[in-house]
Formats: structure tokens, C-alpha cells, sequence
């Protein structure tokens, strides 16, 4: 027993020295990426890439949607991480247009600067209820978006856009969401006056249009962000508690 006892010991102090694996040579390369903004890159320790990657199994010749992309954080380092022959697109929605016109923007010209960089990127420009892709893809990814699907100012029904993001992705393809977490005692306004959402709605959500939960991710779990703040409050933002979960179409 002694002598079984020492053994575990030494295993278990092995396994604690053992180094961390290195991320794969296209993920290094993708976040290394000298075409990212550095606004961009000193959010990478907060947003942590290398692991979303991992967690949403994206990989040279993946074929993803980055939907919602905001300012392209995501979208750059998917880009260049399905490279050669894998392709990526970001999903405009509508609800926005009249925001852009208005700042004297042409919406159906978004990212064309990052098209310029980024020859394997292309750009849709649609209703988000009437979601759909010029092929089958392999992974749909929204990020700290989801949530703005709920509110009054989208005016849609998010179970139709559900339904349209399940019949674009290949079978055994996954849909990714990721966003600021709320208290799961909250009301479903939470998404307007914290810009948070219950993990509990997404999951029911997700499922009722036929997807199938498969991993949940705890990469960006902060136990300092209770979810009862505004996202935008000093104390939380850029560290907020986000659930990741990761949804995948039946094969």
C-alpha cells in the first residue's frame, strides 16, 4: 500500500509539471495574424480565441457563419484559420440598415475593406428570420448577440431564425452561442436592461428547433460577475460571466 501510495503521489506531481499543450500551428497562426488591429489583439486575454477555436471545432476547410460580427473580431481570426480551402461569412442582419443609412453608410457594403484582406471571406446581407447560405456550412457562430434577437428593436421571432440557421448547417454541423450571462432568476426583459440572457432561454430555444445540446464550455466563466449588472458597468465590462454552448444539427 505504502509503495501504491508513493506511486500516485509521483503521478500526480507528473501530471501537475507536465506543460500545457500548445494551441494547433493554423490557431497560433490565425490569432498571430499581423492584418488584426491591435484593439483587437488586447482583447484576446479576455475573450480568449485559442479556446473558442477548440471549442467550436473550427479548422482548416471548416466552412462558418459568423453571424452578427460586429467589428470583425471573430471574423479575421476564422478567416485565417480555415485557411486554405476552408471559406467564412459574415451575417448582416437587417434590423441595422436604417442605423447605417443614417450615418450615410451603404449597408449592403459592409466589410469591404476586410474582403480586400481576406479573399476567402464573403458577406450576407439579409433578414435574420430568412437566414440562409449560399452552401451548407459546417459551424454558425454568434457571439454575445443572441441576447439582441429578443429585443423590441429587432422585431423578430427568434424561433424562426433558429429554424433557418438548423436547415443551413450540414448535418452534424454545430451552432455556437456565446453571451453574457444572466441570473436565471431574471425576467425575460433582462435582455434590454442588462444586454444579458438566461442560458436556460438559449438552451430551450435552440432545442425546440431540433438542435441538440452536446458541450458547454466554462472558458469564460468569471465568478466575480454575478449576471446582475449591466454589461456596460466598469466592474464587469470585458469580463462578464458568458455561458458557451455549443449546439449541434442531428447527422
Amino acid at each position: 500500500m505504502k509503495h501504491l501510495n508513493m506511486l500516485l503521489a509521483v503521478t500526480a506531481m507528473s501530471l501537475c509539471a507536465a506543460p500545457l499543450l500548445a494551441a494547433p500551428a493554423y490557431v497560433e497562426k490565425a490569432i498571430a495574424d499581423s492584418n488584426r488591429p491591435d484593439a483587437d489583439k488586447a482583447r484576446d486575454e479576455n475573450r480568449k480565441p485559442a479556446a473558442m477555436l477548440a471549442f467550436a471545432g473550427i479548422k482548416p476547410g471548416s466552412v462558418v457563419v459568423d453571424l452578427l460580427p460586429g467589428g470583425g473580431y471573430f471574423t479575421r481570426i476564422f478567416a485565417k484559420a480555415v485557411e486554405p480551402n476552408g471559406r467564412v461569412y459574415a451575417y448582416f442582419g437587417t434590423q441595422y440598415d436604417a442605423r447605417l443609412k443614417g450615418q450615410g453608410k451603404d449597408p449592403d457594403m459592409q466589410f469591404t475593406d476586410l474582403k480586400k484582406v481576406y479573399k476567402n471571406l464573403g458577406v450576407i446581407h439579409g433578414p435574420l428570420p430568412q437566414f440562409v447560405t449560399p452552401e451548407p456550412v459546417d459551424v454558425v457562430w454568434t457571439s454575445l448577440n443572441y441576447h439582441d434577437m429578443h429585443n423590441k428593436s429587432y422585431a423578430m421571432d427568434v424561433n424562426e431564425v433558429n429554424k433557418a440557421i438548423f436547415k443551413s448547417l450540414k448535418p452534424g454541423g454545430y451552432y455556437i452561442v456565446l453571451d453574457h450571462s444572466a441570473a436565471e432568476s431574471s425576467g425575460d426583459d433582462v435582455t434590454e436592461t442588462l444586454h444579458r440572457i438566461k442560458a436556460s432561454t438559449v438552451k430551450k430555444e435552440a432545442e425546440a428547433a431540433g438542435f441538440k445540446l452536446v458541450a458547454e464550455g466554462k472558458d469564460l466563466h468569471y465568478a466575480t460577475d454575478d449576471g446582475t449588472k449591466r454589461v456596460f458597468e466598469n466592474d464587469v465590462r470585458g469580463r462578464t460571466n458568458q455561458f458557451m454552448l455549443k449546439f449541434q444539427k442531428p447527422r
